[in-house]
């Protein structure tokens, strides 16, 4: 009775052994197959992709089990020749992305293969582009946005300026950022038309969408206005206009008028940068008839390398409101009356005319442009009315003088008198020369011989006649300073018609 008791203790403290044994014997088995997993790791929605199993040297039958995220089973496949293995289609939708892996059976073996992520793409859709700010219209100098905007997934873009490709290497002045475009400082050459394109790409397929075309507007700022003043005359009536202009800006603007930090009129501009304002006027009230002495100034401009370039002449009345200015050259109007003068100075090729007609440009300087030039005025309002002139101004360029130009002085002749050349004022400066000192000469002589005379016994009883000699050299005296002077002043008179 012992021995079976004691038997049986045995046998109950192997039984524990023996489970571990077979339960390593099974786990061992379990391991002993290598599967492998093939198949996407991307996919776009929408799309059947294959996921292939394969036990490598397993005996048949197989049996695959192919599981999702989560341990969902998503397919099960059955190999009964062992060397072909399981394959797995699946329709792919927007919950099918994740990790996937099979496990096989056979033989009484069991096995867990590799995983594969599968990544959903959606491709991309109903693609547009947005601005900021909206609608797409920027000024100079301000920050501006792009978005392309779409619906779809792992998508990469592209955007094009005027039918060209953007990018950072041909396009500096643009930033590409994720799906925007960014213009930190607009400029005029910005303007133009944009558009996107979204693209997403699987392996070797690309999938594309473009948007439709935006085109942007740059505005320029609009520029310090300037103002003038203008009348007419219809009859007995005047009628004034005010014009306010700009020279740079973009339409539409608005100008409005102030009299007297009081404002009388606005007008909005659409179409170009200029607003006129009609006004009332009365002469001698609310103008000034032009009158008065008028004078004419002369500047030369000079390049960087002190050669000269131009000269400006400029016609200055003492009286007037709205003054009338014309040019003569040699008794000639100029410039063409058909070059009218502008708010913005015209380019003519030899005068150019500015300030409302009171300044004039001699944009060419040379023999042919030396002359008498005068300026004269007149109301412009008034065709038929009285002229005031300046005095001419004699402007003679040449070679000699075109790098280095005196200023120019009033002339008291009249432009018929052509002046004489320089070889002429020379001679005759050396004739007055040659008179001078033969004067000089002469009343050395004579000084030398009144003095001798004055040594003499006779003088001492003769009294008159130490008035004598005297009254010759005054004489002398008198008529050469008078000689003198006039040909001093026939010299300069010469030496201005020479430099000037």
């Amino acid at each position: 009775m012992q021995k079976t008791v004691m038997k049986n203790l045995q046998t109950l403290n192997v039984l524990p052994i023996l489970a571990l044994a077979t339960l390593f014997i099974r786990i061992s088995g379990s391991t002993s197959l290598r599967l492998l997993l093939t198949g996407p790791d991307m996919a776009y929605l929408g799309s059947r992709v294959t996921f292939w199993c394969t036990a490598i040297d397993s005996s048949p039958p197989v049996t695959y089990e192919l599981i999702g995220d989560g341990g969902v089973l998503i397919g099960t496949d059955i190999d009964l020749e062992g060397d072909r293995g399981a394959r797995f289609v699946l329709k792919v939708t927007a919950t099918s992305e994740g990790s996937y892996h099979c496990t096989a059976a056979a033989g009484g073996s069991t096995g867990v293969s590799n995983s594969i992520k599968l990544t959903v793409v959606t491709p991309a859709s109903n693609t547009r582009v947005t601005s900021e700010p909206f609608p797409p219209v920027a000024y100079e100098g301000s920050g501006f946005v792009l978005n392309c905007t779409t619906k779809g997934s792992h998508l990469s873009y592209t955007w094009f300026f005027n039918r060209k490709e953007v990018t950072s290497n041909t396009s500096p002045a643009f930033q590409l950022s994720g799906n925007k475009l960014v213009m930190g400082n607009v400029t005029f050459e910005h303007a133009g038309s944009y558009y996107c394109m979204a693209t997403s790409r699987v392996q070797d397929t690309e999938r594309f969408s473009n948007s439709a075309p935006v085109q942007l507007t740059v505005k320029v700022n609009i520029s310090k206005p300037r103002i003038s003043f203008s009348i007419s005359k219809e009859g007995a009536s005047y009628h004034g206009n005010v014009t306010c202009w700009s020279t740079r800006g973009s339409p539409p603007v608005n100008f409005s008028l102030s009299l007297d930090d009081r404002e009388v009129g606005s007008v909005t501009a659409t179409e170009s940068l200029t607003a006129w304002f009609p006004v009332d006027m009365v002469p001698g009230l609310d103008m000034v008839p032009v009158g008065g002495k008028v004078k004419m100034e002369v500047d030369y401009l000079y390049r960087a390398d002190s050669e000269l370039a131009a000269a400006r002449l400029t016609c200055q009345v003492s009286r007037g409101t709205f003054p009338y200015v014309s040019w003569l050259f040699n008794n000639s109007v100029l410039p063409s009356e058909t070059h009218v003068d502008s708010h913005i100075q015209p380019a003519l090729s030899q005068y150019a005319v500015a300030d409302h007609r009171r300044t004039l440009f001699l944009a060419k300087l040379g023999p042919e442009e030396s002359g008498y030039y005068r300026c004269k005025a007149r109301d412009s309002y008034d065709d038929s009315g009285p002229w005031v002139e300046s005095p001419d101004m004699l402007v003679r360029v040449t070679d000699r003088y075109h790098n280095s130009m005196p200023p120019a002085t009033p002339s008291t002749e009249t432009p018929q008198n052509a002046p004489k050349t320089t070889i002429e004022a020379i001679a005759i400066a050396f004739c007055c020369f040659l008179l001078l000192t033969l004067a000089a000469c002469v009343g050395c002589v004579y000084t030398m011989f009144d003095h001798e005379q004055a040594h003499a016994p006779v003088a001492t009883t003769n009294p008159s006649l130490d008035a004598l000699p005297l009254s010759s050299p005054q004489s002398q005296s008198e008529g050469n300073p008078a000689d003198t002077s006039s040909t001093d002043s026939s010299v300069q008179n010469q030496t201005v018609e020479i430099t000037v």
